[in-house]
């Protein structure tokens, strides 16, 4: 079976990465192929490394307040490129009044401060398409 592969990536000028890291980690525990982007990616660089590593999710992590802006054109340039069968999800500090807006601009899910790292593991296991 193939593995699932997941690209964890910090948009923007967010410099704080320790959210990231940790879930980049645990996702890899959990026996995922992890990229991890490093921070301050643009959406540009973001969705190249996603269709160059063949990945089948992108988490975004943000704490910057960008996320209404950042998300949404990850996912634009997924569609512009012919790869809006990459799932994605995001995480960092996003209020709750904006997750119905990420939902609907195309992000699959979002995970805030202190979801436990088994809730993220178990939304990739559902959501994976895979052979």
């Amino acid at each position: 079976m193939k593995k699932i592969r997941i690209l964890i990536a910090k948009p923007g000028l967010d410099g704080h990465d320790r959210g990231a890291k940790v879930i980049a980690r645990a996702l890899r525990d959990a026996g995922f192929e992890v990229i991890y982007t490093g921070i301050r990616q643009t959406p540009e660089q973001i969705v190249n490394t996603a269709i160059q590593e063949d990945v089948d999710f992108i988490g975004l992590s943000c704490l910057s307040g960008a996320h209404n802006t950042l998300f949404p054109k990850v996912v634009e340039l997924l569609e512009k490129n012919g790869a809006n069968d990459i799932i994605v999800f995001g995480g960092g500090v996003i209020p709750a009044e904006d997750v119905e807006f990420l939902k609907s601009k195309g992000i699959k899910a979002i995970f805030g401060p202190g979801t436990p790292t088994e809730e993220t593991i178990r939304f990739i296991k559902e959501n994976f398409k895979g052979d």
